[in-house]
């Protein structure tokens, strides 16, 4: 992959005085400090993988054990319509880390990607890492002092494995502190904390021992719980041993893997008590996209990870910031994962002047002293997945979210669209697009509009496209 010039400045750290062409120079503003003990305010953030929005115990499981979970919410505001920026890993990150829709940073699909050559639509070429043009929530945080940290998954540049420094790799973004790790082969043993939870949380308390009198943002990014399902068997066998163990909404691996980094959570938490921190750091708890379906319903909701639908995009998210949001409160209003970074920036105090920046603060919804500016948010999801899932688009406004067939579309063919009210239809089950024609209208002109307003990569008519070799699937190779 060829770097520019620009990126090898930004490799070796030199200063960058300006942004790719066409973009403003970033503007800040100084450090908001702490009510209660005059301190800049830290910030914690915690980030799942393929953690379904059913698996949390405040959103009623009885199986799953989230105690430290429940606590940040406990003390802090759920988010109940709270949605990844795609139903996929890299995409999501590349939105949390920008503040940037994934279709606009043309990162739609995990990296490198897989595609299907003989499907009768041809995916877009995709980015097979984030560039390093883009200017990162950790970049922006350094300017104003803060120490930055990523510890866990990374699965934002061409190679899974870690060097120093390389290219895309976490230090090339932004990040002082980095431990990147990744998911384990099928053959490891799944009694050395094969999803590295154990690394995560031990590197990540040292992280604040060692920085516990300057200003952090750390990211803690865990492995959990994405396939291959693996715990150590004595941990799984309390929960085949649990009440409704073999219900579809239950899997006792999966059990055991939440549990495993629940309590890595659990003394985070403890740590920053033990410190003095907890009083002026704010812990946020998302995931980046739904669970597995494959692996254990989604419900109430329908379908899972790889789907645009609500299964493979709601999220639990959960913010803790003392003094500062209610105690137990909840806000329904639907917030994305590209919104956290402008959340971060004016946590901060900071403000910028990026350019093409989509999502917007939480702030005032987490002070519940406001809403949010914009009126719909949107999805764009154009590649087939080895889950079994039709490429698509969406987007939600109100209580309406419709998605549109890629497929049905290109080809001309009927059903191109479906409708749901998901505040009274969570589970997605009664489509209404016939019956609200002018609704699918206005909905769909303004999922098009979205799509050219950010420059969205398009399927095409795929030339080659046999069907009895559709179901052949080639991974992606990296440049």
């Amino acid at each position: 992959m060829r770097i520019s010039r620009r990126e090898c400045l930004k490799m070796t750290g030199k200063a960058v005085t300006a942004l790719a062409a066409g973009a403003a120079v970033s503007s800040t503003f100084p450090i908001a400090v702490a009510a209660s003990n005059g301190k800049p305010w830290n910030m914690l953030f915690i980030l799942s993988d393929d953690f379904g929005w059913n698996q949390v115990g405040y959103h009623g499981t009885r199986y799953y054990e989230t105690p430290n979970i429940d606590r940040i919410v406990a003390a802090g505001m759920q988010f109940t319509d709270a949605y990844s920026a795609a139903p996929i890993c890299s995409p999501t990150r590349a939105s949390i880390l920008t503040g940037k829709y994934p279709a606009r940073l043309h990162i739609t699909d995990y990296i490198p990607g897989s595609f299907y050559p003989y499907a009768p639509l041809a995916p877009p070429r995709q980015r097979s890492a984030l560039p390093l043009e883009e200017v990162t929530i950790a970049e922006q945080l350094k300017k104003k002092g803060y120490v930055t940290a990523h510890i866990g998954k990374w699965h934002l540049s061409p190679s899974y494995d870690y060097a120093p420094n390389r290219p895309f790799d976490p230090e090339t973004q932004g990040f002082d502190v980095v431990l990147k790790t990744k998911k384990p082969e099928g053959g490891d043993d799944p009694t050395k904390d094969a999803h590295n939870a154990v690394a995560i949380t031990e590197e990540s308390l040292k992280f604040l021992e060692q920085n516990k009198d300057k200003p952090f943002f750390l990211h803690v990014s865990h492995n959990v719980v994405h396939r291959p399902l693996m715990e150590h068997p004595d941990l799984i066998a309390k929960y085949k041993a649990k009440p409704g163990s073999g219900e579809p909404v239950n899997n006792p691996v999966m059990g055991a893997m939440i549990e495993r980094m629940d309590r890595g959570i659990g003394q985070l938490l403890d740590k920053l008590d033990e410190l003095g921190l907890a009083e002026n750091t704010v812990v946020i708890f998302v995931s980046d996209n739904g669970g597995l379906e494959q692996e254990q319903s989604q419900a109430p909701l329908r379908k899972g990870k790889a789907t645009i639908y609500d299964g493979g995009l709601k999220v639990p998210l959960a913010v803790r910031w003392p003094g500062v949001v209610k105690a137990g409160s909840h806000c329904s209003t639907p917030v994305i994962s590209n919104d956290l970074f402008n959340t971060f920036l004016e946590i901060a105090g900071m403000e910028h002047k990026l350019k093409d920046v989509d999502g917007e603060s939480l702030v005032p919804l987490l002070k519940q002293k406001g809403g949010l500016d914009r009126k719909a948010i949107f999805w764009h999801y154009p590649h087939y997945h080895h889950l079994g899932f039709k490429p698509a688009g969406a987007v939600r406004e109100g209580d309406y979210k419709l998605i549109e067939w890629y497929e049905e579309t290109l080809l001309k063919k009927d059903n191109q669209v479906s409708l749901f009210n998901v505040r009274k239809d969570p589970g997605e089950t009664r489509d209404l697009a016939v019956d609200m024609p002018a609704k699918v209208a206005d909905l769909r002109a303004k999922l098009h509009a979205w799509r050219k307003s950010v420059g969205a990569q398009e399927m095409t008519v795929n030339p080659n496209h046999d069907p009895n070799k559709a179901g052949v699937r080639e991974e992606i190779q990296t440049d």
